[in-house]
């Protein structure tokens, strides 16, 4: 028989389990919203340890909701194909020739590839779109842009079914409009629309920056929605940092307790953001 010494990795590992608890009992049937998009997409290693954590949190009692991007894909697919593209301030119009590829390619490729990798950690996911049971209903965002969805209607509850019985719902940004026609939608606008309707605990907005930054650049890890319209303002925040802060603001007017905009490089960012005291982002509530 041989003999096992404990080893400080081991305690350490313990020890983080035990400090866990009180968090584990904060979020215990609470509804996460997460955006998955950038870096978490880029490779297998990082979607399987994205999948690994949701199923984990699904696991502990959590209800996660993934709402996931995909326009990196979209514009590969869009090459391979030869569709040129027509832009209008710096936004790519969706025509119907695009939007048919846009489709395939989130509610197909991605939505798949996401479903698969959480079903091969245990964890039980089902793929759908803002089309399906009404989830989404779109008006055009900008008529110059085509088939570019803003949401005006949610109808979560297909999401609350499938969270009773224990199953992650893994959605692709896409919406109907009143006369029936299929919209892209942002990711990150899709998945605020629906934390707001849910009335989400957070909203977790991954991405490939660390967070929201000072004028000094610093890592802010807690603000509030005033906070964050002054640094609008005066040019702290900016760039593509704007659309995520809008989002984040959008969402707290609609119910959600609380937005995080992470770093989805950051290994295990979800379960660092939901399980630990430092957190993984910055933090927005509403005041």
């Amino acid at each position: 028989m041989r003999k096992q010494d404990m080893n400080r990795d081991w305690i350490a590992t313990a020890k983080t389990l035990s400090q866990a608890l009180p968090y584990l009992q904060r979020y215990a049937d609470a509804t996460v919203v997460i955006k998955l998009g950038g870096h978490a997409m880029g490779s297998d290693e990082a979607m399987d340890e994205f999948a690994r954590d949701v199923t984990l949190m699904r696991q502990v009692g959590v209800n996660p909701v993934i709402v996931h991007g995909g326009g990196p894909m979209i514009n590969s697919m869009l090459e391979r194909l030869n569709i040129q593209s027509e832009f209008v301030d710096g936004k790519r119009v969706t025509d119907a020739e695009t939007m048919e590829v846009v489709e395939m390619v989130l509610s197909g490729l991605v939505n798949a590839r996401i479903v698969q990798a959480i079903s091969e950690q245990g964890g039980r996911a089902v793929g759908l779109s803002g089309k399906d049971s009404g989830l989404i209903v779109c008006e055009h965002e900008d008529p110059r842009l085509g088939l570019v969805g803003r949401p005006t209607r949610v109808n979560p509850r297909i999401l609350r079914d499938m969270a009773d019985k224990g199953i992650i719902p893994v959605i692709a940004p896409l919406g109907m409009g009143d006369g029936g026609e299929t919209f892209n939608i942002n990711g990150d606008t899709a998945a605020g629309a629906i934390a707001a309707a849910l009335k989400a605990d957070r909203l977790l907005l991954l991405t490939d920056v660390a967070g929201v930054k000072n004028a000094e650049g610093d890592v802010l890890t807690e603000l509030t929605a005033a906070q964050i319209r002054e640094m609008v303002v005066d040019g702290t925040i900016a760039g593509g940092m704007i659309p995520k802060t809008e989002t984040a603001l959008e969402a707290l007017e609609g119910g959600v307790r609380a937005a995080v905009i992470l770093d989805g490089r950051a290994p295990n960012a979800c379960l660092l953001e939901l399980f630990t005291e430092h957190g993984a982002g910055s933090i927005i509530r509403k005041g």
